[in-house]
């Protein structure tokens, strides 16, 4: 059992908790993740780890409401406790003063990124952080990326904030301005990640990418999270999730993450109609 310490809606659809789990605040390390069941009856959900404080055990995830899962969790407040929490899994960052590091997040990317910008200042890096969102209003951590980098750059797609474009237009920017680059990480929807490699390729960059795909057990067993590399089939739970973005087959990524959608679809309106018939009877109850 975990205790929900704090919780915040950073936007219309991404909202940040708190944990207390102390075990996983003194091991994890920037670019881990964990699993979190919210009941016996719950799917195994793998979340990053968005920042851990270990003097408290307080561990930060950050996560989108997509599905039934993510939807229930959204519900939940301080107080309330999930059946359990597992981690860290997977491969800490590679960390070293490469020089000077470009990082791409992606909506709710940026949560993740914000580790590996702590991480890689510390150890002496130069670091450049590119947030990216749909709109202005979906804006969020501007200032804690600012704390942990030398400079951001936020743009979204509609320019609503002044500043139209991708966080690959960005990226290419600095390419074209003849910024030295010696390492890129990108972390977001897949097709983004896709696209900052093909990006980078030409430039002989540097590229990691952090991996969000299908995920029961992350301990390597069960196979789902796959992907094909020169080196042969690697696991992002165990060999990831950060990897080579130039060794990786996106649009077979991309296939594979797409193959439950339909259920995922029937799984998340039934919870929608179930949650809608309990508001139902309440309210005939309390006016009974």
């Amino acid at each position: 059992m975990v205790n929900i310490i704090r919780k915040k809606q950073l936007n219309e659809v991404i909202y940040e908790i708190e944990v207390e789990a102390p075990q996983i605040a003194r091991k994890g390390r920037a670019g881990q993740f964990v699993i979190v069941r919210i009941h016996d009856r719950g799917e195994r959900v793998p979340l990053t780890i968005a920042d851990l404080d270990p003097a408290s055990g307080a561990v930060t995830i950050v996560y989108q409401v997509v599905g039934k899962t993510t939807l229930e969790l959204s519900r939940l407040n301080p107080g309330d406790i999930v059946k359990d929490i597992v981690g860290p899994l997977g491969k800490p960052m590679e960390l070293d003063k490469f020089g000077t590091v470009v990082l791409l997040g992606g909506g709710c990317g940026v949560a993740p990124v914000y580790p590996q910008a702590k991480a890689l200042k510390e150890a002496g890096n130069k670091v450049i952080s590119i947030i990216g969102f749909r709109n202005k209003d979906l804006v969020f951590w501007q200032e804690k990326m600012a704390r942990v980098s030398d400079e951001v750059i936020v743009v979204t797609d509609d320019g609503s904030n002044g500043n139209k474009g991708f966080t690959t237009t960005a990226l290419q920017e600095l390419i074209a301005k003849g910024v030295k680059i010696d390492r890129v990480i990108s972390i977001g929807p897949l097709i983004m990640m896709a696209n900052t490699v093909k990006v980078t390729r030409p430039a002989g960059i540097r590229t990691i990418v952090s991996l969000n795909t299908l995920m029961v057990d992350g301990t390597g067993m069960c196979g789902s999270c796959r992907v094909s590399t020169s080196q042969g089939t690697k696991f992002a739970c165990v060999d990831g999730p950060d990897m080579d973005g130039f060794d990786l087959d996106f649009d077979e990524i991309m296939a594979r993450n797409r193959k439950y959608e339909p259920e995922e679809r029937i799984a998340l309106e039934k919870y929608k109609h179930e949650c809608q018939c309990e508001k139902a009877m309440k309210t005939v109850e309390k006016c009974a």
